[in-house]
């Protein structure tokens, strides 16, 4: 069996305590004890350790090169044991009163309230925030912890995501747009020319590389819905997911550019979960809809679009 630690968290957090509040008479107060006893609990770490943790300067006690690191893993190791802790008082209590789901805004919204109808039937007093995002603004909403789980373009590093379908997205313009009246297929020295509508990334750092092409013109929205009406009403040109613009497609309003190359692209999406090992009953209910819901509905192959 593996030896039971000697130091306690409550020891930790006296050491992270003291660097914290800058002093033994601080922490002690922040911490609802006498000085004497934080002063004990630091010094007990030391002992059993075999170490200093602080050495006296002046009045003061500054951590050693041996206390910064003490300090750095007793953070880690607190702050583990709270999401520990937090993550069994949701496993027991059944399942979570609220689920964060930021959803790609590439992801068909139909199928995505499908899948929230699908989870509410089984669930109806958890209660669903979804966070719409656009490339990094996925990733952002799992990295800051603001969701539980996501549809998202890449996995991040440090996650573990599944394949969950890919999505066409596809040049088009009005039907009366000066592209179609070319008659030929068009290069991007032609694109150039004109004005290129697109939504911009979510993210807090967004990444200039997702701009598809250089033109002289641009207009940069934050909805889906503002992109394709503009392109409704002839505004421009842009990519736009196949999935959103099927009736307009259809109709004739929109046409798809005849680009010689890049005219659709396939953005694959993933399902990845904030925290695998700790995940709650109701967001690991609600990826398997998400999951069964994308395998049944999709009217190509699994894995591909809608």
């Amino acid at each position: 069996m593996p030896e039971t630690p000697h130091i306690t968290l409550e020891q930790w957090r006296a050491l992270i305590a003291v660097v914290d509040a800058g002093g033994y008479a601080q922490a002690a107060e922040v911490l609802h004890k006498s000085q004497s006893a934080v002063t004990y609990a630091v010094q007990k770490i030391e002992s059993l350790l075999g170490l200093k943790a602080f050495a006296i300067q002046g009045r003061k006690a500054v951590l050693t090169p041996t206390g910064q690191m003490l300090y750095r893993r007793a953070l880690a190791l607190v702050d583990e044991a709270r999401d520990l802790e937090a993550a069994a008082l949701a496993l027991s209590a059944g399942w979570e009163a609220e689920i964060h789901l930021a959803a790609e805004i590439l992801f068909p919204t139909w199928l995505l309230l499908d899948c929230l109808a699908r989870f509410g039937a089984e669930s109806p007093r958890t209660r669903i925030t979804v966070i719409e995002s656009v490339l990094g603004g996925t990733t952002e909403a799992l990295l800051t912890g603001q969701a539980d789980l996501a549809i998202a373009p890449q996995t991040p590093p440090g996650f573990l995501g599944d394949p969950l379908l890919q999505m066409p997205v596809v040049a088009v313009a009005h039907r009366d747009h000066p592209l179609h009246g070319l008659g030929r297929e068009l290069g991007a020295r032609d694109l150039r020319a004109h004005r290129h509508v697109l939504v911009s990334d979510t993210g807090a750092t967004r990444d200039r590389r997702t701009l598809s092409v250089e033109v002289d013109q641009r207009w940069t929205v934050s909805q889906m819905a503002s992109s394709i009406q503009a392109i409704r009403m002839g505004y421009g040109f842009a990519w736009l997911p196949l999935e959103h613009i099927r009736d307009e497609l259809a109709s004739g309003l929109l046409k798809a550019l005849p680009l010689r190359a890049g005219r659709e692209r396939l953005v694959p999406l993933y399902l990845v979960l904030a925290d695998t090992d700790f995940a709650g009953p109701g967001v690991r209910r609600l990826a398997g809809i998400i999951r069964e819901t994308v395998a049944t509905r999709c009217s190509t192959e699994p894995g591909k679009s809608p």
